[in-house]
């Protein structure tokens, strides 16, 4: 795995994403596998990535380990590991591309009809099936491609929780989910000892990352910080089409 100058930017680039959204800037990691398989493939930047996830968990599991909701991580972590085992079963058989494509265009009705009616039916209770569904489709997806953020905020975002109980519900959950990948991936191959040496390189950045993404999260005003979040979704879901399509 031997990267060029440009490569170690984009590698560095996508570690500072990670970093950034496990300090609460939502969706950014979303950017780091597709930036990374400019430079190699995409079954390999996910591996790759992964540990860098796992140690920039815990320092977003620090900064934030009081700001959460116990009901909604109750809800919705059980059901990402059962999407994780879906995803693990269905490897060979289920394509990124199809995966995407719908995550996509659900993520994307879901953030035009916020964006147009941002202010409708507001904020709804934690419900235990809802969180299911989504719970495992994250699960799911951020087993295939890294990309869980959209089905978690579809079920997440109409909760109306305060921006710091978002921001750090949503560290502690991918956090899990993260964990829990790391027995199929390795068991599928996606992380070897060149994988690895490469990864702990790229762990400074990602978890200096983590600390200026909790500064944003505090000093961002609520209502910007979730308009911020809608746009992000609304940005990655579109990405997700383009790549199905």
């Amino acid at each position: 795995m031997d990267l060029s100058a440009a490569g170690w930017v984009l590698a560095v680039a996508a570690a500072v994403l990670v970093g950034l959204s496990k300090g609460g800037l939502p969706v950014v990691s979303m950017l780091a596998v597709p930036m990374l398989a400019l430079v190699m493939s995409p079954v390999a930047a996910a591996g790759l990535l992964l540990p860098v996830y796992v140690v920039s968990d815990m320092f977003g599991l620090w900064a934030w380990r009081k700001a959460y909701d116990r009901r909604v991580l109750a809800i919705v972590a059980p059901a990402a590991v059962l999407g994780i085992g879906l995803g693990w079963a269905t490897a060979s058989m289920v394509s990124d591309r199809m995966v995407g494509g719908l995550v996509g265009l659900i993520g994307t009705l879901f953030a035009l009809n916020a964006i147009i009616r941002p202010r409708i039916g507001g904020a709804r209770e934690a419900r235990p099936g809802p969180g299911i569904f989504w719970g495992t489709i994250t699960g799911f997806t951020s087993f295939v491609s890294h990309s869980g953020g959209p089905p978690w905020q579809i079920y997440a975002l109409p909760l109306g929780m305060d921006k710091l109980v978002f921001a750090g519900t949503s560290t502690i959950l991918f956090a899990w989910i993260n964990a829990v990948k790391l027995v199929p991936y390795y068991a599928l191959g996606q992380l070897s000892g060149e994988s690895l040496r490469l990864a702990v390189l790229l762990m400074a950045p990602a978890a200096l990352a983590v600390l200026a993404g909790v500064r944003l999260v505090r000093v961002i005003p609520q209502d910007k910080f979730f308009r911020i979040v809608t746009w992000a979704l609304l940005a990655m879901s579109l990405s997700l089409l383009w790549k199905a399509v």
